[in-house]
């Protein structure tokens, strides 16, 4: 980490240094993925108190990504109107909402809720993305946005772990409400480091006007378009292998769901290890394009593998879905940070939000359509097959990119 301090570069504009501001961002990324796991790793628990199917989590997190696809969308104009330690702060305001809403066991409520965690996760992005890029070294842009978005596989794990260990003491109603001290803490560590942040001025839009400003911004610009694809086909590869992981390993593979829960485990911390990994190689190489176009071809790759995963060994079982979490999580850091650089000055906030909501159809889109795949095939591996698409996809465009930007 030291070369990221010594890249830092003062500003008379900003009173946040580079440090100060990866790390509120990180842990706000944390704690963002953790409000919108935290319902998953308890399910069980909650449906048999609420008496309705576990199944129902299906519902509960695509509920999620369809609200946060639409904050998503008005983000940037948000961010320039109240600038991004203000957007951050309200993010979390509906963090807390949401565990305490969850908290309440009743169902209607539970869908406010969720509806409110989405819109804070949807915000979440273009503002830590405004705030990254007024003190990131150009040279160290790859890396820093990478090491943000590793917050969201280690928020993944911190549910996980937290929730089920907490909920076993004190019921999973208690165990949500101490959850409620995650933001609320994060908000105070906010203001204390990030309280002279300034607003930079812009004109007034209005949302509606600001998502179209947005999107005709995007569409103009062939760079900007590529990368909303590649946000749309990574994410879809991505949580497709993260939601049917362990039912790929139960039902092809033969293995037990505790095991086959540990791949999946195992798949997360490879994730993020592979976003800060990713986020090295492209600042080495020089291309974020480049980098993104090795990462379709290594998932696209990966995918057509799994087609044959009960005929590989066990280890190579393991192995294979490991380096599927380097690869299919890995991507993230490296496209935002891609964002940020081919974003118009002053905008990468609003421009950040408008290529996201790329990826957040892609989240809602992609394990539908891989399960109806598997409805047709009755088979994962012929679904995961048909998927590489996506990673061959991706490599092919992102690599006419990297060749047309030379």
């Amino acid at each position: 980490m030291s070369d990221l301090i010594a890249g830092e570069h003062s500003q008379t504009r900003r009173a946040s240094s580079l440090m100060q501001t990866l790390a509120a961002a990180t842990l706000i990324q944390i704690v963002a993925t953790a409000s919108v796991l935290a319902l998953t790793a308890i399910a069980p628990m909650v449906a048999a108190d609420l008496d309705i199917g576990a199944y129902w989590i299906g519902y509960q997190i695509s509920l999620i990504y369809a609200s946060g696809m639409f904050s998503s969308a008005v983000a940037g104009t948000l961010v320039q109107r109240f600038g991004p330690i203000r957007i951050e702060q309200a993010a979390l305001v509906c963090c807390v909402i949401g565990f305490a809403g969850i908290a309440t066991a009743n169902i209607p409520l539970i869908v406010v809720a969720s509806l409110f965690i989405g819109i804070g996760y949807g915000l979440n992005n273009p503002a830590s993305s405004e705030m990254l890029s007024r003190v990131t070294p150009q040279n160290k842009r790859n890396i820093v946005f990478s090491l943000k978005q590793s917050g969201v596989p280690l928020g993944g794990i911190l549910a996980s772990f937290a929730f089920p260990f907490l909920s076993r003491f004190v019921g999973w109603k208690m165990a949500l409400l101490i959850g409620v001290a995650a933001p609320l803490l994060t908000m105070a560590m906010l203001a204390m480091t990030h309280a002279a942040e300034p607003i930079i001025a812009s004109k007034r839009r209005s949302l509606l006007g600001g998502l179209i400003e947005e999107q005709s911004t995007i569409w103009r610009n062939p760079r900007l378009l590529t990368l909303s694809g590649l946000g749309f086909a990574y994410s879809a590869m991505q949580l497709s292998v993260s939601a049917f992981a362990v039912v790929t390993l139960v039902h092809d593979a033969g293995w037990s769901l505790l095991a086959a829960g540990s791949v999946a485990a195992a798949m997360q911390f490879a994730g993020a290890f592979g976003r800060i990994f990713w986020g090295v190689v492209a600042d080495r190489i020089g291309g974020g394009f480049i980098t993104l176009s090795l990462l379709g071809l290594l998932g696209g790759l990966g995918y057509a593998l799994l087609f044959w995963l009960p005929d590989l060994p066990p280890l190579a079982q393991v192995a294979l879905f490991i380096c599927m979490g380097g690869v299919t999580i890995g991507w993230n850091g490296v496209l935002l940070a891609e964002v940020a650089h081919n974003a118009p000055e002053g905008k990468v906030g609003a421009i950040t939000g408008g290529v996201l909501v790329y990826t957040f159809i892609g989240v809602i889109v992609g394990p539908s359509s891989f399960g109806s795949l598997y409805a047709l095939t009755g088979h994962y591996g012929a679904s995961f097959l048909a998927f590489s698409l996506f990673g061959f996809g991706g490599m092919l465009i992102a690599w006419r990119a990297h060749r047309a930007g030379r």
